[in-house]
């Protein structure tokens, strides 16, 4: 039995829950995301209170309780507080721009790589390295993230590359240290 499906999360006074044809609607001060259910769960609203159940004794139907429940959880957080990513960019000549709806990032490339920014998310540039996304879905933020992260991945010899602000690079000796 999943204990995550199976926790109750509580609903904050200022977000608004609805169930629809099978899709969970949640609104909140900074947004509203919807989420299509399947029909292994079910979910139930109550009095501040919301519990996800499964339809039907399978396996799949206990996956799906802890992931409709976890997935619940982060809409909630997100229409709430939102979520960012902080990424870095480290190397000589290395920067990121934005214009527009466009974050232009020069990577040590003989080009430009330019990546338009998807709706419901904000890129704020901080400095010519640093930039940080925010958004409410949790899943946008991390995806654009990586999407930008994976342009020019940090390199364990010298540690040049995007990264995420909190990420650590595992360092290796070049070859004269080999000997």
């Amino acid at each position: 039995m999943s204990r995550i499906g199976s926790r109750i999360l509580t609903i904050p006074e200022n977000v608004n829950i609805e169930l629809d044809n099978n899709i969970v609607k949640v609104k909140g001060p900074k947004g509203e995301l919807s989420l299509p259910l399947t029909n292994d769960v079910v979910v139930k609203v109550e009095e501040g209170i919301l519990k996800v159940e499964k339809s039907r004794d399978t396996d799949k139907a206990n996956v799906m309780q802890g992931t409709i429940n976890s997935l619940i959880y982060n809409m909630i957080e997100g229409v709430v507080n939102g979520y960012s990513k902080t990424l870095e960019m480290v190397g000589v000549g290395y920067r990121f721009q934005l214009q527009g709806n466009t974050l232009v990032v020069s990577a040590g490339f003989s080009h430009l790589v330019k990546i338009s920014v998807p709706e419901g998310l904000q890129v704020e540039v901080i400095s010519n390295t640093e930039i940080v996304i925010k958004g409410i879905s949790k899943e946008l933020v991390g995806e654009f993230a990586a999407n930008v992260r994976k342009i020019r991945k940090p390199e364990p010899y010298k540690g040049k590359g995007i990264r995420y602000k909190d990420e650590h690079v595992r360092r290796k000796e070049g070859k004269k240290a080999a000997k």
